[in-house]
C-alpha cells in the first residue's frame, strides 16, 4: 500500500476544491528548496530515451503532462517537474483576476473515477501569473500557457482578452493554447464559431513576432463535422496543433449520485470519446497536425491508446487526483514496456500507429 493510498481517504473527506488547494500548498512548500525538489525528483522521476519527443521546437523529456486547470496560476510548476511529468500547461489565464462560479463547483464522482467542475475561469489574472513566473523562474521542462477570456466580455472584447494574455505570457511559453471550448463559462456567444475563431487567430498571428507555437483546445461533444471544420480553420491559419479534448457535458452511463451536477465531466468516462476525437483529427490531417490528447488518461494503457490514435503528447488532471504523486512515473514506465512490446524505438514512432 502506498502512502497516497493511505492519505487519499482523508483528503477525499474534504470538499474537492479544499483538498485541491491543500494539495497545491503542500507542493508549493515542497518545491521551495533545492533539497526537497531533488528528493522528489529522486523518488518520482523516470527517464528513458524512448520517452523523449521533439515537438514545437523543444524537447519533451516524456509525453505525460499536467492539463490546464490543475495549476491555473503557475504556483507549483517546479514541483510538477520534480514529480516526473514531462510538461505542464498552466491556466486558463485571463487578463484580470476573476472569482469564477459560486462554490461548491468541483465534485468527485468516485464510483466513476471522474470529476465534474464548473470553476468558470477563476484565477489571479495575467499580471500575477507573469510576476510569479519572473520570481520563481520557468521550470526546466516545457511550459504551456492556456489563455481565455473574461466571463463578462463581449465577442469583440474576447478577442482583445486573448491578445492581452498572449502578449504578456507568450515570452514564458513553449506553446500557447487558445481555450474556446470550456463548458463552464457564460454562453453569451458561440466561441467556436468559424468567424470568431478566424478573428482570434488573425489577431494572435499578428502579435506573434517570436513565432511561439499556437494551439487550440477542442471539446468532445461537438459532432465530427464541426470538429473537422475547426481543424480546417486551424490548418488554414497554419497553427501548430490541437488539444483534444476539453471536458464534457455528457453524463451517459455514470454510477455516481453526483452525476447530475452541472459542469464539465473529466476522468475515466471521457477516455473513449476523447480518443475517438483524436483519431478523427489525426485521420483527417494524415497525422501532420500535432495533437495533445487529454481525457481519461490514468494509466500507461490509456496514454498509449491516445498515442497510437494520433496524439504526440498526453495530459491528465483527474487521473493525478485519483492516482497520486507516482502517476507520471508509473505511466512512463508502462509506456516503455508497451513500446518495447510492440517494437517501437520511441514514442514518436508509435504516434498514429493504428491509423497506418
Amino acid at each position: 500500500m502506498t502512502l497516497y493510498s493511505r492519505v487519499r481517504p482523508l483528503a477525499f473527506r474534504l470538499p474537492a476544491e479544499t483538498a485541491h488547494s491543500l494539495g497545491k500548498r503542500t507542493l508549493r512548500a515542497a518545491q521551495s528548496t533545492r533539497p526537497t525538489r531533488a528528493a522528489m525528483a529522486a523518488a518520482y522521476q523516470y527517464d528513458h530515451p524512448a520517452l523523449c519527443i521533439d515537438l514545437f521546437d523543444t524537447t519533451f523529456p516524456n509525453p505525460v503532462g499536467i492539463a490546464a486547470g490543475f495549476d491555473k496560476n503557475a504556483e507549483v510548476t517546479h514541483a510538477l517537474a520534480a514529480l516526473g511529468f514531462g510538461f505542464v500547461e498552466i491556466g486558463t489565464v485571463t487578463p484580470y483576476s476573476q472569482g469564477g462560479n459560486d462554490r461548491p463547483r468541483l465534485f468527485r464522482l468516485r464510483e466513476d473515477e471522474a470529476m465534474v467542475n464548473r470553476m468558470g475561469f477563476n484565477g489571479q489574472g495575467m499580471e500575477r501569473v507573469k510576476s510569479r513566473l519572473e520570481t520563481d523562474g520557468t521550470p526546466d521542462f516545457p511550459l504551456g500557457v492556456n489563455i481565455g477570456k473574461m466571463n463578462s466580455s463581449t465577442e469583440r472584447e474576447a478577442v482583445e482578452d486573448y491578445r492581452r494574455v498572449f502578449d504578456r505570457l507568450s515570452p514564458f511559453a513553449d506553446y500557447v493554447v487558445v481555450n474556446v471550448s470550456c463548458p463552464n463559462t457564460p454562453d453569451e456567444f458561440d466561441e467556436a464559431s468559424p468567424d470568431h475563431l478566424r478573428e482570434i487567430f488573425e489577431t494572435l498571428e499578428a502579435e506573434n513576432d517570436a513565432d511561439v507555437p499556437i494551439l487550440v483546445k477542442v471539446g468532445p461533444d461537438e459532432p465530427a463535422e464541426s470538429i473537422l471544420e475547426l481543424v480546417d480553420i486551424v490548418r488554414a491559419f497554419d497553427l501548430d496543433g490541437i488539444v483534444a479534448t476539453n471536458t464534457s457535458t455528457g453524463r451517459e452511463n455514470l454510477a455516481s449520485p453526483r452525476r447530475e451536477e452541472w459542469g464539465g465531466l473529466s476522468g475515466k468516462p471521457l477516455e473513449e470519446r476523447s480518443t475517438a476525437v483524436i483519431r478523427t483529427i489525426a485521420d483527417h490531417t494524415d497525422g501532420d497536425l500535432p495533437i495533445i490528447g487529454v481525457g481519461g488518461v490514468d494509466s500507461a494503457a490509456s496514454a498509449y491508446r491516445k498515442i497510437r490514435a494520433g496524439a504526440s503528447l498526453v495530459q491528465l488532471y483527474t487521473g493525478f487526483v485519483y492516482q497520486g504523486p507516482s502517476t507520471a512515473k508509473r505511466i512512463n514506465r508502462g509506456l516503455v514496456d508497451l513500446l518495447e512490446r510492440d517494437g517501437f524505438d520511441s514514442v514518436a514512432d508509435a504516434v498514429g500507429a493504428e491509423l497506418e
